[in-house]
């Protein structure tokens, strides 16, 4: 029995959840990567077969990964994957150390099971996280979210750093050009900007011996014409992946709720519908077969379901985790399985696309 599996009954992990809710947000995160670091987390269950999948050529024991976000400076990528995460990105990293926006900068919303940060890209930089990474074991799947510092005057060339920084470790690169906290970021979505970035991208990935998938992150508050300028770019381009999506500047879902009000970007269960709706439209957009991840608003097994329906070969989380803990992650991995096997269906990659239409026209939601 390892040291985790003491906290593995549910009146401990009730009790650990209680506690980390008395912090303040950013404590309760830090926290829980000391909890990690020294083994105080629940081991989990091996993951059924049915939910075993290949993606961008990396066979995952299931589809389950850690969103950006949580191990910001890849300290924790080993323990996620004991926990029962199928993969993990790690970052967003930038290439110099950056503290981020004044705290406070992390803020709950209970009632919707929604937070919203503005913590700007903090992080301890390229070099640090570099140094975790390097001579890791192919276990687990790591992907490395890369962005560019605030008071950069090149934010491209920052992203070139980022690519021929991770390509020797990482399993993918995941281009972050969709968090609303570091001004100006978001424009690199604009189809002239978005095309020069990916051409600079690709161009510094063809010249690393070890060339890793590229995926880029985008946001979930673009409308119908840039979602259709992106599509062009990424299938004329040879990006290998899109994840949809990141958090949201909208706050429709929690009007009138405390902190709703709060700059930064919304995520949690208030992101999923509009995020599900845009990774449905981008399925349409990118045909069938193009590698996504669906990320944003997942919060139960139905709410990953309905990410697969909607055109997601694998899904992430994060914020849920802030409301529902770790043990989240086991008790989502058993309703897809056994949905998959209600189904009728062998794999977990059966249910992809099952739902597109719906999804993107709106006649559907949590």
């Amino acid at each position: 029995m390892g040291l985790g599996d003491l906290f593995r009954g549910p009146g401990m992990q009730r009790f650990a959840q209680d506690m980390l809710m008395r912090m303040d947000a950013e404590t309760a995160h830090r926290a829980t990567i000391n909890a990690l670091k020294f083994g105080l987390a629940p081991s989990g269950a091996p993951s059924p077969a049915n939910l075993a999948t290949r993606f961008l050529g990396l066979n995952l024991a299931n589809p389950l990964g850690m969103a950006a976000g949580f191990d910001k400076n890849a300290e924790v990528f080993g323990p996620l994957s004991k926990v029962g995460f199928g993969f993990v990105e790690v970052g967003t990293l930038t290439p110099r150390p950056q503290h981020g926006n004044p705290a406070p900068r992390v803020f709950r919303i209970p009632e919707a099971m929604g937070v919203v940060n503005r913590l700007g890209f903090n992080n301890e930089g390229h070099e640090a996280a570099l140094e975790r990474l390097k001579g890791r074991a192919a276990a687990p799947v790591v992907g490395v979210n890369i962005g560019a510092n605030k008071a950069s005057t090149d934010f491209v060339a920052d992203y070139v750093a980022g690519v021929k920084a991770f390509s020797p470790v990482a399993d993918y690169l995941a281009v972050n050009i969709s968090s609303p906290n570091t001004p100006g970021l978001r424009d690199l979505q604009a189809e002239h900007a978005f095309g020069s970035l990916i051409g600079a991208v690709l161009e510094a990935r063809a010249t690393q011996s070890r060339q890793p998938p590229i995926l880029v992150k985008i946001a979930p508050d673009l409308d119908e014409t840039q979602m259709d300028a992106i599509a062009r770019v990424v299938l004329a381009s040879g990006v290998d992946g899109l994840i949809v999506s990141n958090t949201t500047i909208s706050r429709d879902a929690v009007a009138g709720l405390a902190n709703a009000k709060e700059a930064g970007g919304l995520s949690g269960k208030p992101l999923f519908n509009l995020a599900t709706r845009r990774l449905a439209q981008m399925r349409q957009r990118l045909g069938p077969d193009f590698p996504l991840i669906g990320v944003g608003g997942i919060h139960s097994a139905q709410s990953a379901i309905a990410k697969f329906e909607a055109g997601a070969n694998v899904v992430q989380l994060y914020s849920a985790l802030v409301y529902g803990g770790l043990e989240m992650i086991e008790d989502i991995k058993a309703g897809l399985s056994h949905e998959i096997a209600a189904r009728g269906h062998a794999h977990v990659a059966d249910l992809t696309n099952s739902a597109v239409a719906d999804w993107a026209e709106g006649r559907q939601g949590i």
